[in-house]
């Protein structure tokens, strides 16, 4: 089962040569779920060859310009193929608003359901496979950071286990592997337990940017396999930070080191740093939480299966 992170854009504020503004997306068994869209998105996804129209569901932190501006092109370009199924977009208020007055003065031609949701704190998306949490951050406009989680799978089936029990196989066992207990001729009852292992966690995949430091962001983003964290400024820019509200890179490691993630992909990187002068942000970063990647645009993750 696939999981893949693709980093689209890695700039705040304005978009760079080499560097557009800020955009990931998470490629899930071919589904295909857009966190951001700041200018340049379209590009990162024709570089990468990745197919825009399987997008089902976009994902907008906050209503500042270098998160958004690429979602009008977006839209319209999702119109030059036929598309049955609705396109989701959750954000958060004024979403609606600014979608529905391109369209108007821009005069799109839309060939397909927009389904708009305003987002407040916790559970936003839920299905058999995954949910999908928002994480209210603090910064100049409401926002919101994003963590896709995968259900737990069903423990393995041992079926020398089931063998041991005279437990005849065919549907039986398949009952069993379903979670459901069963009564065996003899008058036996077995659950799934005994012949199942534990069950295995999902992949998570966590989003956060445009924020001040919050403690209980660690909390949130918990065990994740992979959190994309927005590492605005160095150290000796603190002040800068609170007034702009966002976070320095070794707070981003602090937040990765508290929650126990197995990876941190630092984002979201002032314009005021060359390419070259990035490095500080990693440094500062992996003295606190050294697994941090200062990432690039169209970095790929792939994120396995953990069993």
């Amino acid at each position: 089962m696939s999981f893949e992170v693709f980093v689209l854009g890695t700039s705040g504020m304005m978009p760079l040569p080499g560097r557009f503004l800020t955009s990931a997306m998470l490629r899930r068994e071919g589904e295909l779920f857009l966190f951001d869209c700041g200018e340049g998105t379209q590009v990162s996804l024709k570089m990468l060859n990745l197919h825009w129209k399987k997008i089902s569901t976009i994902f907008i932190s906050h209503m500042h310009a270098d998160h958004v501006t690429g979602l009008p092109g977006l839209l319209m370009l999702t119109s030059q193929v036929e598309r049955n199924d609705p396109l989701y977009i959750y954000g958060p208020p004024k979403l609606q608003e600014y979608i529905d007055d391109n369209r108007r003065i821009l005069d799109m031609y839309i060939n397909y359901e927009i389904i708009v949701r305003t987002v407040t704190a916790g559970t936003i998306l839920e299905t058999p496979d995954y949910t999908v949490q928002a994480v209210p951050l603090l910064h100049s406009k409401p926002c919101f950071g994003y963590v896709f989680k995968e259900n737990d799978r069903k423990g393995e089936f041992f079926p020398d286990k089931a063998k041991a029990l005279e437990i005849p196989m065919g549907k039986l066992w398949g009952t069993l592997q379903s979670g459901h207990s069963i009564t065996l001729d003899d008058g036996r009852k077995i659950n799934p337990s005994d012949v199942m292992g534990s069950p295995r966690s999902g992949r998570k995949f966590s989003y956060i940017t445009d924020t001040m430091y919050l403690d209980y962001i660690a909390e949130s983003v918990k065990d994740s396999d992979l959190l994309l964290c927005e590492g605005m400024f160095t150290n000796d820019l603190l002040a800068d930070a609170r007034e702009k509200k966002h976070m320095l890179s070794s707070q981003a490691a602090t937040i990765a080191l508290n929650a126990n993630v197995k990876k941190m992909g630092l984002i979201h990187y002032s314009p005021r740093y060359s390419d070259k002068e990035l490095r500080k942000l990693k440094e500062e970063a992996c003295a606190i939480y050294p697994d941090t990647i200062l990432c690039k645009d169209r970095m790929h993750f792939d994120i396995p299966l953990k069993d």
